[in-house]
């Protein structure tokens, strides 16, 4: 955005909660112009468009959704419906702006103002919202990989749960009685056996079982929906890429036209080296911001990629950055940047993977 657009431009911070919205508006000055609480209803966002559209005059409204749980969604929707420009601003830029305060405060209308203020200085490096059969689809794959990766949460806790009670029953012998104590046969001998023991003991730790298979079955159903959800991406032909890890790809990049470039999405990602320089020293470090589920998935690729069973290009790929000087930690961040490349041409041109 050049600087005679932002002169001519409202910017309207809105302060997302499940229940209430608060939108601010400010002009290019950074002067509050007005301050409305909406409902999370459509007759609310009417009484919100009309007020932007008292408030405007010749400039043009900019929406910015501070969105954490996605509560803005049905807004942000009815936004871009009605012909609007809405971005999204990360809560992080938003507390980075309020901490820079004399006196740092936290509000809905503060942070709403901040949304705001981080639009008017940062307008041309945030995502805009779209509304895209792509972007569409891409939610759906967001919601059951969310969903899945809970419930992986939940199965691990279970598993550590029943170790320490199937000890307290057997003691180190129940781990001679199968390889795998959560099998399918070992939950089903855990949940008939009798044993002497505390009779409490013991309908604890069968109330664990069915729930751990309960979870492993809804996590089979899920990997199913996400499978056929995944139906016509040609991310999973990727090297490293199976079901669970091209949802979270899909998922968190949402539709690859709001990237033009590999480097764009590198940087969504938190994959892209950050500069750290001063004087004669030119030097880069690994950074810890950017989309971090993301980053996680493009790393575990990256790591199944130098596995045993990876792929061969990519094990020479990082060799060679270890023979060049790096440690293995920077030659699998040199790795996993080459993987966004990949990724972002795949994505772009609906292209399957060629080692």
């Amino acid at each position: 955005m050049t600087v005679s657009e932002k002169r001519n431009t409202l910017f309207v911070g809105i302060d997302v909660h499940k229940d209430t919205h608060t939108a601010v508006g400010v002009s290019p000055f950074g002067e509050k112009v007005f301050e409305i609480k909406i409902g999370n209803y459509v007759k609310d966002f009417e009484s919100l468009s009309r007020k932007v559209s008292e408030m405007k005059g010749t400039l043009s409204p900019y929406f910015g959704l501070e969105d954490v749980h996605g509560y803005g969604e049905r807004l942000a929707e009815y936004l871009c419906n009605d012909g609007q420009k809405v971005f999204q601003v990360s809560s992080i830029l938003v507390d980075r702006q309020r901490q820079n305060n004399t006196h740092p405060e936290k509000s809905d209308s503060l942070d709403a103002y901040g949304v705001a203020e981080v639009m008017i200085k940062k307008i041309d490096t945030l995502p805009i919202y779209t509304i895209t059969e792509e972007s569409e689809k891409a939610k759906q794959i967001k919601d059951v990989s969310h969903d899945r990766e809970y419930l992986a949460h939940e199965r691990t806790r279970l598993k550590n749960n029943l170790h320490n009670i199937l000890h307290k029953i057997w003691n180190t012998e129940y781990r001679e009685k199968f390889n795998n104590p959560f099998s399918k046969r070992a939950l089903a001998y855990w949940l008939k056996t009798k044993v002497s023991c505390d009779p409490f003991t013991l309908r604890t730790m069968k109330r664990k079982v069915k729930r751990l298979i309960s979870v492993m079955e809804e996590i089979q159903e899920l990997e199913k929906d996400l499978k056929e959800l995944l139906e016509g991406y040609t991310v999973t032909t990727a090297s490293g890429c199976g079901t669970v890890v091209a949802g979270v790809i899909i998922g968190e990049i949402g539709d690859i036209a709001r990237f033009d470039s590999p480097a764009s999405l590198a940087k969504y990602a938190g994959c892209a080296p950050r500069e750290c320089s001063s004087g004669r020293r030119n030097h880069h470090i690994k950074t810890k911001s950017g989309n971090r589920r993301l980053n996680c998935a493009f790393h575990y690729m990256a790591l199944s990629q130098i596995s045993r069973s990876g792929n061969d290009k990519a094990k020479m790929y990082f060799k060679r950055k270890v023979s060049e000087g790096k440690s293995k930690s920077q030659a699998l961040v040199c790795l996993r940047r080459q993987i966004v490349n990949i990724i972002w041409n795949m994505m772009k041109r609906n292209e399957i993977y060629h080692p």
